[in-house]
């Protein structure tokens, strides 16, 4: 380590005792020439000159100034706000149509409200029936529960409009079907279709053993 610190003094000294002899020498010269230092040293150096062919190479480039840059800036970042506003839109929307399918999904599905008789009519063309078919399915369900969703059979237990036996049979169209008529509809057309293919078929075997 001792060795190391020696070396490096000696070095140094020795680089600037050649830069005063360097200096000295050019001083020397100057005076032997008989110009002016400054007038060599400027003839001495020389500056870079710019390749022919590299020369000006950005002097083509468009100049924008401070004000066009800040509007082009201004525009991107409109851009920017109004595509994350998008995507939050679209994110929102998404989670509305989510809740509105749950909500839909514990009601049974999106089946109409209102008069049971005319949730009934409005559900016909969905099995495919015409609208004549009503004229069985309306004395059906009168002679059965008088288009009362809240009739109950007190000696079987039958229930709903179209009497249901167990009621709880209509809960596979929807977990209100104690008290959503258009749940009993559906859950009651979707029974006539599959034992007897039409509403005036049931009605037909209604009136011929006094039960469908």
């Amino acid at each position: 380590m001792l060795l190391n610190r020696i070396s490096l003094r000696v070095a140094t000294a020795v680089g600037s005792a050649a830069m005063v002899a360097g200096a000295t020498f050019a001083v020397s010269a100057f005076a032997d020439s008989g110009e002016e230092p400054g007038d060599t040293a400027a003839s001495a150096v020389v500056p870079p000159q710019a390749d022919d062919t590299g020369a000006d190479f950005f002097a083509d480039a468009p100049q924008i100034s401070e004000e066009e840059l800040a509007e082009q800036r201004a525009g991107v970042q409109n851009l920017i706000e109004e595509a994350g506003g998008t995507a939050s839109g679209s994110a929102t929307a998404t989670e509305e149509q989510e809740e509105e399918e749950e909500e839909e999904s514990d009601s049974g599905s999106s089946i109409p409200s209102g008069d049971p008789k005319e949730i009934a009519q409005a559900m016909l063309a969905d099995f495919g029936w015409s609208a004549d078919e009503f004229s069985c399915l309306e004395p059906l369900w009168e002679k059965e529960s008088n288009w009362n969703p809240s009739a109950e059979n007190p000696s079987s237990g039958a229930y709903g409009i179209p009497q249901a036996l167990p009621g709880n049979k209509m809960a596979t169209a929807g977990s209100d079907w104690q008290t959503n008529p258009a749940t009993q509809i559906t859950w009651g057309l979707g029974y006539i279709e599959d034992r007897y293919g039409s509403p005036c078929e049931a009605w037909d075997h209604s009136e011929a053993n006094g039960w469908y």
